[in-house]
């Protein structure tokens, strides 16, 4: 089984480097492989027609596509779907081969374990639509951040890997990105306790459309993919 992670696809917008990527390595991926993204999907959209198109893509992959939430999702139609369990934690499952990793759940792939936490919170919301291309629900709730707390207790905070789509507050303002709001500041902070209680080997994130890394364990994706050796 092989796992390769990236950041954000924005629907059709910037899905060209994962088609390019699965063009380039034809034949050396199935069903059973996983890709992840790191939030900003797309796979339930602002529009029918945004929506159909980016699933059109996502269905001619090899492989299986597993996401956590960005921003940029809609919300409304994402927790339309029924809550199931995968692999130890809670899923949508959107289509057989697309599935919506909630937030702040443990699931153990091939032997490894990956806690998971989607949201953030949009610079860009001003310019949006409640209820249509902007939705409250990109920031956690209450109940999540106590979830996704008591999840890694019973784990004795030690994963393999972290998916988010933000960053923690340390490693977002190592990479020059201050708060705009309290709901930010919160979301950064709740991530940075995790990231100062956690034993890891990864922590892979999106959100800041760039490719970087901090301390060498907490990586940035944008253009770049990555598979897990």
């Amino acid at each position: 089984m092989s796992i390769v992670i990236t950041g954000d696809t924005h629907g059709t917008f910037d899905i060209g480097k994962v088609v390019r990527y699965f063009n380039e390595h034809e034949d050396e991926y199935t069903r059973d492989d996983y890709l992840i993204i790191c939030g900003d999907v797309g796979i339930c959209g602002f529009s029918a027609a945004y929506e159909a198109n980016t699933r059109a893509v996502f269905r001619s992959l090899p492989v299986t596509t597993l996401f956590i939430d960005g921003n940029h999702e809609n919300f409304e139609q994402l927790n339309s779907y029924a809550v199931e369990q995968w692999n130890g934690g809670k899923v949508h499952i959107i289509e057989d081969n697309m599935i919506h990793l909630m937030r702040g759940q443990i699931f153990t792939i091939d032997g490894l374990k990956f806690f998971t936490f989607g949201g953030a919170y949009s610079i860009d919301k001003m310019s949006r639509a409640e209820g249509i291309s902007w939705f409250p629900e990109e920031i956690p709730s209450r109940e999540e951040y106590e979830e996704g707390w008591k999840n890694m207790e019973k784990e004795d905070f030690q994963v393999d890997y972290i998916l988010t789509h933000t960053a923690p507050r340390d490693v977002a303002a190592a990479m020059g990105y201050g708060e705009l709001s309290d709901d930010e500041v919160e979301l950064r902070q709740y991530l940075q306790r995790v990231a100062d209680e956690t034993e890891f080997q990864k922590w892979y994130f999106g959100h800041f459309h760039e490719d970087a890394e901090v301390e060498e364990v907490f990586v940035c994706l944008y253009d770049e993919i990555v598979e897990l050796s």
